[in-house]
């Protein structure tokens, strides 16, 4: 019991955050907690993405070619009944087959138009808040860094001040020494995290393509049904001669987080 008690201690005191801190100051502390949030928020992102993310699985795209050929065919009712578990907690699964549901039962389609684009972009904002806090964090950590920066060196010419200007070498160590460590630290922390919000936000964009794609095979293949004006216009121009059918563009609407993702 003694020697435990006498080894905790000295693991406490000399870990390996202790020494961090005693190296980079009370900023390396700020650089710590930042940086496991960002690991928090990183495997918590990866965990809901596994089960609650958008994926267009095989029995989605036998669905929506079976629309394509008779949309008042489909088998949506069976598709919801016998979903599995993964299949139920897959948003593009519900989106795809309320539209559908929506779209065989009301003959008014802007109105089913704009209820898919509402349910769009929820299926993807429990994702936004998540990648917003790893950027933060990318876009933070060398601030930090450079902030432990100039404060180490604040220190070393405050130690240099204080003799006069007679500072050796060994006073002046300490403040560079901090200074340095943050600084590097603070480019530990902020490439990682800069790489990995670039990689989710890549996969977000390939969702939202992916949902964008969808409807447009589910809604080019409705007849028009007595659309607002502004609808009418945009449809009207899209139409071929010779066709009952439009084939107007559909977008999940004008998300400003994922706008630029279609150059």
């Amino acid at each position: 019991m003694t020697s435990t008690t006498a080894v905790f201690p000295a693991l406490t005191d000399h870990g390996p955050l202790t020494q961090l801190v005693d190296m980079g100051g009370s900023v390396m502390i700020v650089l710590i907690v930042i940086a496991l949030i960002g690991v928090v928020t990183f495997i918590y992102l990866m965990l809901f993405g596994t089960f609650y993310a958008p994926r267009y699985t095989r029995p989605l795209q036998q669905l929506v070619q079976q629309w394509q050929r008779s949309p008042a065919d489909a088998p949506v009712k069976q598709m919801q009944n016998n979903a599995g578990l993964l299949q139920r907690n897959n948003p593009l699964m519900h989106l795809l087959t309320n539209t559908m549901s929506a779209c065989q039962s009301n003959p008014n389609i802007a109105a089913a138009r704009e209820t898919a684009v509402r349910d769009a972009q929820s299926s993807l904002e429990p994702f936004e808040a998540p990648l917003k806090i790893i950027e933060v964090i990318a876009a933070l950590a060398p601030l930090l860094g450079l902030l432990g920066t100039v404060m180490g060196m604040m220190e070393a010419f405050s130690a240099m001040a204080a003799t006069e200007g007679r500072a050796n070498a060994s006073q002046l160590s300490g403040g560079i020494y901090e200074a340095l460590t943050t600084t590097a630290a603070g480019l530990v922390v902020a490439i990682p995290f800069a790489a990995l919000a670039a990689w989710i936000e890549f996969r977000l964009r390939r969702i939202h393509k992916t949902i964008n794609s969808t409807l447009v095979s589910v809604f080019n293949v409705m007849p028009l049904s007595e659309p607002e004006p502004a609808m009418v216009t945009d449809s009207a121009e899209r139409q071929t001669p010779g066709s009952s059918r439009a084939t107007h563009d559909f977008a999940v609407d004008d998300n400003p987080r994922f706008a630029h993702a279609a150059g």
